[in-house]
């Protein structure tokens, strides 16, 4: 198994806060993580899916004040919206015992419904960290093709053949689509739900137009905008939101969507192998979501991220707003022979970038025109993981 990067993320949170609540779509390695804390230290685990493990908690307060001092680990969460309540006067009844740190570690699988029961109750005691999939750094530079193709759940990484990694995403689709969403509670069906992902695979990385979907699956515009809406819950596609400073031109406003694992981008369309994607047409909108993916994860906490478009043809694919203000723009190109056009320069002046990259898909680190400079996805890494 690789080292997650996320591990000391979470270790480093709960040395410095009462909860954590850790985030990230189902099979992406929460628990796995959760349970090599939970050896290192007392801990309880419960996994709320588990009806027996629900019944423990039939009487919160009477099961956790017996856990006292110990880390408390509950598992998809989400199950028992209820909790919260509890865990507001549990954390508050530690600190005056003088268990102040490292009390409870929550893992939940879909972001906003979680997010808003935890803010209601747990705000200024709990800290969020979201979970990504396997990352370039953790795999090593040499695996970027594998884990292009194949995306980032480990199951699928780790798989012995493409094959083998092509049936464990079906299956994974299939058991998101026909048990994990319904038991959310939306009554979508599974088939049109299928049909909705797919058709936001195929146009990765393209600006959002609701009425095109809407039209191609016999729904409504304010349908397909709850469709996305839960996607984006359970963090399978990302919604990247234009550049929205005033900068005296007019600018697109409509979002940018990508499915956010570029296996599952793969799976939807059928490509099984390297070939296939390289000969594909989705090529381009795929290497460009799993970089944006790639970077944000190893953005510093706090970063925003944008694109930029002007209806007159400047472009950015990325742009980082970095937590000390300063603006990168950034250009992502499945390219060996790097070069950037006139709309990335005149973007990157309106926005008045301080960085200008273009990640390409060679090794070296080269100049392309003024201040811009040509780096790898791997170099992109280093330089966001510096800050």
């Amino acid at each position: 198994m690789y080292t997650r990067q996320t591990h000391q993320i979470v270790q480093s949170a709960l040395e410095n806060q009462a909860a954590v609540v850790l985030l990230g779509p189902r099979q992406v390695g929460k628990t796995t993580l959760a349970l090599d804390i939970a050896s290192e230290q007392p801990s309880v685990y419960l996994d709320l899916e588990r009806e027996a493990d629900r019944q423990i908690l039939t009487e919160p307060d009477l099961y956790l004040d017996e856990q006292a001092g110990k880390l408390v680990i509950l598992d998809e969460v989400q199950q028992m919206p209820g909790l919260f309540k509890s865990l507001r006067g549990q954390i508050d009844q530690r600190r005056r015992a003088g268990f102040r740190t490292g009390q409870f570690l929550l893992l939940g699988s879909a972001s906003n419904v979680l997010l808003q029961q935890s803010a209601e109750s747990l705000a200024g005691r709990v800290r969020y960290i979201e979970m990504p999939p396997l990352q370039l750094p953790e795999v090593g530079a040499d695996q970027l093709n594998a884990l292009w193709l194949r995306g980032g759940f480990p199951d699928s990484f780790l798989a012995p053949s493409d094959q083998a990694s092509m049936d464990w995403r079906l299956d994974f689709l299939r058991t998101y689509l026909e048990r994990d969403i319904p038991a959310l509670g939306p009554r979508i069906p599974a088939a049109t739900l299928r049909r909705f992902w797919t058709m936001l695979a195929h146009v990765q990385g393209g600006l959002l137009n609701a009425a095109a979907l809407a039209e191609g699956l016999g729904v409504s515009g304010q349908t397909v905008g709850r469709y996305l809406d839960l996607l984006v819950d359970l963090m399978l596609v990302r919604r990247l939101q234009p550049w929205h400073e005033n900068v005296g031109k007019r600018l697109v406003k409509s979002p940018k969507v990508y499915v956010r694992d570029s296996g599952i981008v793969h799976a939807l369309l059928g490509i099984g192998t390297t070939e296939g994607l390289l000969g594909h047409p989705v090529v381009g909108g795929s290497w460009e979501g799993f970089c944006i993916e790639t970077l944000l994860a190893a953005a510093p906490a706090g970063t925003e991220p944008f694109f930029y478009r002007t209806s007159a043809g400047a472009e950015l694919d990325l742009v980082l707003r970095l937590p000390d203000g300063d603006i990168w723009a950034i250009e992502i190109k499945r390219t060996t022979a790097p070069k950037v056009s006139r709309g990335f320069h005149t973007g990157a002046e309106d926005i008045k970038a301080s960085r200008k990259l273009l990640i390409y898909a060679g090794e070296r680190d080269v100049p392309v025109a003024g201040d811009s400079r040509a780096i790898s996805l791997a170099q992109g890494i280093g330089l966001l993981k510096a800050l």
